[in-house]
């Protein structure tokens, strides 16, 4: 990821529609786990610490977070989000069984190998840990974001499915979600590109007004798309467990 796309982040995760109600997502998701408040939680690719701010929010007090880039780790330090370790996501640097969940949340995108790095996760969960996974999703949406972030792909769900197949995880819950904003994200990044429109981040791309319009949208989104399961939209998540040992 650019470093001023990085910046922009850090900047604006705590309050920017799609990091609050993203996270708000993936509360629900969580709960439904009924996990310990001590479960021992790794966080793939912190970025800026979006994941970490929820998860010190619920009350979690294992949590440990690995990133790539100096910068995200800096941020990170500089909010007291926790302990973020510079580490790739295809050598986790972890023991085997360390985690009853693993967080990886529009990480494997940004790499070339993206099975080795599910495997990878898949290794250092505990038996019956489970995976939290969300990607950014088809091609056709592909934008200065994307760009900007580095992705190698974006996926229709069935090919992320067909990822995690190749590991020993088992995918209990998969849908859709960002659903109802597909379309103007569509049409907005198509004419972003006819008129060579070039921010640093779309999240620079915003206002008080335009945060809380959206902010109600996509919260509308989040509560619903796991019910409906709709046939499409700007990212999906995928819920995969790891077997219990015979």
């Amino acid at each position: 990821m650019d470093t001023q796309t990085v910046a922009v982040e850090a900047e604006v995760e705590a309050t920017h529609w799609w990091f609050v109600q993203r996270r708000n997502l993936f509360a629900a998701e969580i709960d439904r786990l009924g996990l310990s408040r001590q479960a021992a939680i790794l966080d793939v690719g912190t970025g800026t610490g979006a994941n970490l701010r929820l998860l010190g929010r619920l009350g979690y007090t294992n949590v440990a977070g690995i990133d790539p880039s100096p910068d995200a780790i800096r941020f990170c330090a500089e909010k007291g989000l926790g302990n973020v370790t510079q580490g790739s996501a295809c050598a986790i640097p972890f023991p085997d069984a360390t985690f009853d969940l693993v967080m990886a949340t529009d990480v494997i995108e940004h790499i070339d190998d993206d099975a080795l790095a599910l495997r990878e996760a898949a290794r250092v969960l505990r038996p019956s840990g489970i995976l939290l996974l969300t990607v950014p999703t088809f091609q056709s949406l592909w934008g200065v974001q994307d760009d900007r972030s580095h992705h190698k792909r974006r996926y229709r769900i069935e090919q992320l499915l067909e990822r995690v197949e190749q590991t020993p995880l088992d995918v209990e819950r998969s849908y859709y979600f960002n659903y109802l904003l597909f379309v103007p994200i569509l049409l907005a990044r198509r004419l972003m590109r006819m008129a060579s429109i070039n921010p640093s981040s779309e999240n620079e791309i915003n206002t008080p007004l335009i945060n809380r319009i959206l902010n109600g949208v996509f919260r509308a989104d989040v509560a619903t798309a796991p019910y409906l399961r709709p046939p499409f939209g700007v990212s999906a998540l995928a819920i995969a467990r790891k077997p219990a040992k015979a």
